[in-house]
């Protein structure tokens, strides 16, 4: 047992590569997600983990470097005796990618992860170089987004990397999926028939999937002038979110019979038509109480620069179950809450019995499903006020993981890396899904609508609300 919970599977011998290690992503979540997972028993009995970068840097720098990113970024404290047992594990190479021959001498198993947190542009060269040094026998391969930019490029990629490894080799990570209250979509639904029973357009009006973030670019100015929010965010967490949200039943628990309902329920979304989406800009505003400038004054941005930082759009899912139900997505930075949740609001009585009371009308219950920073769901439902007039007023029935587990939930990255090393798909992305993802957004990517502009600090652009008009978006505080 873990924290109470029945023991993971202890992964076969390996070596772990982190191509990229000096990079963000690796200082702020795999270095510690890799420590707290031998932490809990859950790395290779046997094997290096070996980081290769561009940075002139021996084990002992490697080493010094993975200690301040754990200390910084753990959510556990380092332990003398775990940090000397995974530091031993620690090796470093110096490379740039082209030529991967050298590092076979500190390989030590048959098996090994390759993690490539480097830029897209990086990704085919390291593929490439594995598969010349001989090093793709063996290997298993974890890419981080994006995964192309349109519909040709995600299958070339595909396609390169299939002259190396085999698909079932392949794991393209979206963190989201590795969150618990993601995880958690299927056992709410399946297992609960009370909604199950319910989760169709008979009942349910529309389902909202929002993603905000109080941040801006930051240093990614340039990286996101060449991408937007749309291939940033909607199309692959938000579009993922919406595959777990509508799929279908899958037949078991096997992860290529979820992801094949995945992709199925991603088959099922009509093409986007551009009329249906709205593009915006962060302006100057105030964040928190901190003034903060406009996307356009951020360095390595373009000062008449028509790249989206909030995207907004209306969908339809053309099956049984959902035919009539409203797909609401949305994403934005310079929001004014970090808030990424599902809000599944349910259709109104078609008749109010009340209508001779004081009830003018009543709220439409919902399902909220909070995925961070506070996870959890929550289902919001109508009560009468006490007193002898009948007057009605919404009530909560709410569900927090760190309260009913007296835990908190591991970092996606952990389960993550855990499941690439053991084989397990059930939580990555298929080639199928990437793809059809892309084509939902072709329309919109060729002809995208102008970009609106809204302030810092707001719930993003007014002309947003059309797409749910003659109701509002929730608010983020909701």
């Amino acid at each position: 047992m873990i924290d109470g919970h029945p023991r993971l599977k202890v992964p076969h011998d390996q070596d772990i590569v982190v191509v990229g290690c000096s990079g963000d992503l690796a200082s702020h979540r795999l270095l510690p997600a890799l420590y707290n997972l031998d932490r809990e028993g859950l790395l290779p009995e046997h094997g290096n983990v070996i980081g290769y970068s561009l940075a002139d840097w021996g084990d002992a720098d490697f080493r010094v470097h993975t200690l301040k990113s754990i200390a910084t970024n753990s959510r556990h404290t380092i332990e003398d005796g775990v940090w000397d047992h995974f530091s031993a594990r620690l090796r470093h190479l110096t490379g740039d990618g082209t030529d991967m021959r050298p590092l076979e001498a500190l390989l030590t198993q048959g098996r090994r992860m390759f993690y490539l947190s480097t830029p897209p542009s990086a990704v085919m060269p390291i593929v490439q170089g594995l598969g010349e040094a001989g090093l793709a026998d063996g290997s298993t391969l974890v890419l981080e987004k994006p995964f192309g930019r349109d519909v040709p490029s995600a299958r070339r990629l595909n396609e390169s990397l299939h002259r190396v490894l085999p698909e079932d080799r392949i794991f393209r990570i979206d963190h989201y999926l590795g969150k618990e209250t993601v995880q958690n979509l299927l056992v709410f639904r399946f297992a609960n028939p009370l909604f199950e029973r319910s989760w169709n357009s008979d009942a349910i009006h529309r389902i909202e999937i929002t993603v905000a973030e109080p941040i801006g670019v930051g240093r990614r100015g340039r990286f996101y002038e060449e991408t937007g929010a749309i291939q940033d965010i909607v199309q692959n967490h938000l579009f993922q979110l919406l595959a777990l949200v509508a799929m279908e039943p899958p037949l078991n628990m096997d992860a290529e019979a979820i992801r094949a309902e995945k992709s199925k329920l991603l088959r099922s979304v009509r093409v986007v038509d551009p009329e249906e989406v709205v593009r915006g800009q962060y302006t100057h505003g105030v964040v928190d109480g901190v003034e903060v400038p406009g996307y356009r004054e951020e360095d390595g941005v373009a000062p008449d620069s028509q790249t989206e930082t909030y995207a907004a759009m209306r969908l339809q899912i053309d099956s049984w179950r959902w035919g009539g139900t409203r797909f609401l997505l949305r994403t934005g930075k310079r929001l004014s809450k970090r808030e990424t949740r599902i809000v599944v609001v349910f259709r109104d009585a078609p008749h109010n019995f009340f209508a001779t009371t004081e009830v003018v009308r009543l709220v439409s219950q919902k399902v909220t499903i909070r995925i961070q920073p506070d996870e959890g769901m929550s289902l919001t439902f109508v009560a009468k006020r006490p007193g002898p007039a009948v007057q009605t007023q919404p009530v909560l029935m709410d569900f927090n993981y760190g309260h009913s587990f007296k835990t908190s939930p591991p970092e996606a990255y952990e389960r993550l890396l855990h499941d690439a090393m053991v084989g397990d798909h059930t939580l990555f992305i298929s080639e199928h899904e990437i793809e059809r993802a892309w084509e939902i957004l072709e329309q919109v990517l060729e002809n995208p609508p102008p970009v609106v502009h809204y302030a810092a600090g707001s719930l993003g652009p007014r002309e947003a609300e059309r797409l749910v008009d003659p109701r509002r978006w929730h608010a983020l505080e909701d």
